[in-house]
């Protein structure tokens, strides 16, 4: 046999099949839907991923107030930010951070998830959060999707 019967197929920005994903978060905990969210929004879950692609999906996530947090995190857990002052270090417990900005706890589980490359913050632009149960991305005709069934 001289010649190879199959070829690999590498994806590029020309040939990525890219789809809308509505996601429900009610009653989802949070470490694992941002997991299965940051898988699809890798892409790998289509059978032409390519590590050096934007080949993945374009995710919604809706009732984003409505997550679910394990355990003692609630009030244990610290996210830490700073203002670029001097002593300007804040801290914020999820518990606050869901009271004040919802969309924003899920959003930086998900980017942490993400690889922190070029192509990490712009698979992460492809990532749409919403507190309600109502988003203005219906043009786009996103398929809903159960989370759950993404990775065994």
């Amino acid at each position: 046999m001289d010649a190879l019967s199959y070829k690999t197929v590498f994806a590029n920005k020309a040939t990525v099949n890219k789809e809308w994903l509505l996601v429900d978060a009610q009653g989802e905990t949070l470490g694992r839907l941002a997991s299965r969210v940051a898988y699809l929004l890798r892409g790998k879950n289509k059978v032409n991923f390519t590590p050096n692609v934007d080949c993945g999906d374009n995710v919604i996530i809706i009732n984003a107030e409505k997550v679910k947090i394990s355990g003692t995190k609630e009030e244990d857990k610290i996210y830490v930010r700073h203002t670029g002052y001097p002593g300007g270090q804040r801290f914020a417990t999820p518990k606050e951070l869901l009271e004040k900005n919802p969309t924003a706890i899920i959003e930086k589980a998900v980017k942490k998830m993400l690889p922190r490359t070029r192509l990490g913050r712009a698979v992460y632009g492809n990532l749409h959060v919403y507190a309600g149960a109502s988003h203005p991305h219906e043009a786009q005709q996103p398929k809903k999707i159960d989370i759950k069934s993404v990775i065994k």
